[in-house]
């Protein structure tokens, strides 16, 4: 099945076409290697085509402004919708599973995260109420303006079951380490909208993220890691894993949860014999594929949740 594995570009999308695909994986990576998706998660991706995904590559852009990013992504989802039919049709490949809904999956590693975390709160039907309580009045029109000119009836990836690798709900911060710079352009509202804060007021009202599971890395110093509620009260408060595990625990259904040994690029690599390799000195630079447990649980969570969507 590996020789099928080959992206082409469609839309704004890299794409790679299962004959016979039980899902739709629409995947976006972190800033800088997720710019290059289809390079520097190429192994990552092949393990879930080679398990009988298509795969979309989302590439990702730079920018302070992560709603016009997030709800760019529905009308991405759109468009693909009907481009993979025909691209089906056309190589004599299943195309109806292009046209239901539920047949897409949205994973994510780092601060793409964030944007799916932003697209499963518009799918909440009371989300205008939660913005205007917790956003000002211009933030609101914004996000309305936004899907209004997308020509997007409903924004909502209901019943799209999603999953976060290492999530990272970035702030001004995160994006420029120097605090004094990045505090400024937060006092100017130049800096990343919606803040950290704002993006948790979100997830902690909305009634959804049913769908949702979360794979985290034990030496994470990024995202954070569930060790972190051994550490002091200002490292827990920047832990972005811990909270959204604490905070989705409470949730209709039950958060699936795995934490696996790695930093937070675990994600990034390509296959050389039996190795992955990410030219990254600073993380794994090398590590054996047969130590590597990160495919595994992505498909494992991804089928549990496809059983529960069904359920």
């Amino acid at each position: 099945m590996s020789n099928s594995f080959k992206f082409q570009p469609v839309s704004f999308s890299w794409v790679a076409v299962h004959p016979q695909p039980k899902g739709v994986v629409q995947f976006i990576g972190g800033s800088f290697f997720g710019s290059l998706p289809t390079l520097f998660y190429r192994y990552f991706l092949q393990q879930l085509f080679e398990e009988g995904y298509t795969v979309v590559a989302l590439p990702f852009r730079f920018t302070f402004r992560h709603w016009p990013i997030a709800i760019g992504l529905l009308k991405e989802q759109e468009v693909l919708r009907t481009e993979l039919t025909e691209i089906a049709q056309r190589l004599g490949y299943e195309s109806e599973i292009y046209q239901e809904p539920s047949s897409y999956f949205w994973v994510g590693h780092s601060l793409g995260c964030k944007y799916i975390a932003l697209l499963e709160f518009l799918s909440d039907d009371r989300y205008p109420n939660i913005v205007e309580k917790f956003c000002d009045r211009p933030d609101y029109e914004r996000i309305q303006r936004l899907i209004e000119n997308l020509g997007i009836d409903r924004p909502s990836i209901k019943d799209q079951p999603s999953l976060l690798i290492a999530p990272d709900i970035s702030n001004t911060e995160s994006a420029i380490p120097v605090r004094s710079l990045a505090k400024l352009l937060d006092k100017f509202r130049l800096g990343v909208l919606p803040t950290r804060e704002q993006t948790q007021c979100f997830i902690a009202n909305s009634s959804l993220f049913n769908l949702t599971a979360i794979i985290s890395f034990e030496r994470d110093d990024i995202a954070g890691s569930t060790s972190d509620i051994k550490k002091s009260p200002e490292q827990q408060k920047n832990s972005d894993v811990l909270w959204l595990l604490q905070q989705l625990s409470n949730r209709k259904l039950p958060l699936l949860s795995q934490e696996i040994e790695g930093k937070h690029l675990e994600p990034i690599g390509i296959k050389i014999g039996y190795y992955i390799v990410d030219l990254n000195p600073w993380d794994k630079f090398i590590k054996p594929l047969k130590s590597r447990f990160l495919e595994y649980w992505s498909v494992h969570f991804l089928d549990a949740l496809k059983k529960r969507l069904g359920a």
